[in-house]
């Protein structure tokens, strides 16, 4: 539930160290140019402070017990709260073109580099939870968290790398995000835990976990978006746009457990 605001805090944290030097509002006056590569050192920074968050939730639900529900509900507001204190609330704008040319740009002027990133991520994430011990060990505990502690697993360990990983991603959509809209806000990414919980759960993702397949989530986002995209090009009032997705929410994991309780 922490995923929305990790996403804003990435894209706050992107926007005050990329705005342009000339920029008139800009959050840190004094600090120079440093190049083209300061956007790839930016990005390692936004995921390396998110990650310290993954890895607090990790610890808190794995060693202190505390339910996931929970857990990552106080790290939400915890997150919201140091990105306040980081901007004061302030908008940020007047990014560098270098920036925003990461979200805006095409390959060879046809392919977009936001479709080349998720489709990267989208096969790095594929390989790891298909072909590697930790993937395996993501469906067992998702599966039956007791059974495979005592199958050998190494429960506690496994989840704080979920966790992290999460927390790494959020920080690059965050990222991307914030290139793409050309500005950000504390605001930017509230609420996308609910969007992501629907759309992996529309693309077979069940939500008492051990089921579900990558290529699955990726066409659950695509619908999902897909969805927001036709009801703003139909005119639909933005007021009733949120209680479409919220229908599909309810609806989506609705079918989900009415599917894992006629499997039982």
């Amino acid at each position: 539930l922490s995923a929305g605001r990790m996403v804003g805090l990435s894209a706050c944290i992107a926007g005050t160290l990329l705005q342009k030097p000339g920029y008139s509002g800009k959050f840190f006056p004094n600090l120079p140019d440093f190049g083209i590569w300061w956007v790839f050192v930016v990005l390692l920074i936004c995921i390396g402070i998110c990650t310290i968050f993954g890895l607090i939730n990790g610890m808190v639900i794995s060693y202190l017990k505390v339910p996931a529900f929970i857990g990552t509900l106080g790290m939400q507001l915890i997150v919201y709260g140091v990105c306040l204190v980081y901007t004061n609330a302030t908008p940020i704008g007047g990014y560098r073109p270098a920036y925003t040319e990461v979200a805006k740009g095409r390959l060879f002027g046809v392919v977009p580099y936001l479709f080349l990133i998720a489709l990267a991520i989208g096969l790095v994430i594929w390989f790891v939870y298909n072909k590697t011990p930790h993937g395996k060990y993501m469906y067992a505990i998702g599966g039956n968290e007791q059974a495979a502690e005592v199958s050998g697993v190494n429960t506690n360990k496994t989840k704080i790398i979920i966790y992290v990983t999460a927390a790494a991603l959020y920080a690059l959509g965050g990222f991307l995000v914030g290139a793409k809209s050309g500005g950000s806000s504390v605001n930017m990414g509230m609420g996308w835990e609910l969007e992501a919980i629907a759309a992996c759960t529309i693309g077979g993702v069940s939500v008492n976990g051990g089921i579900g397949k990558v290529s699955g989530v990726l066409i659950g986002v695509l619908v999902f978006e897909i969805l927001k995209t036709c009801l703003q090009y139909l005119g639909v009032d933005t007021n009733y746009q949120y209680i479409a997705q919220g229908i599909v929410i309810v609806v989506a994991i609705a079918l989900d457990i009415r599917k894992y309780i006629a499997k039982k």
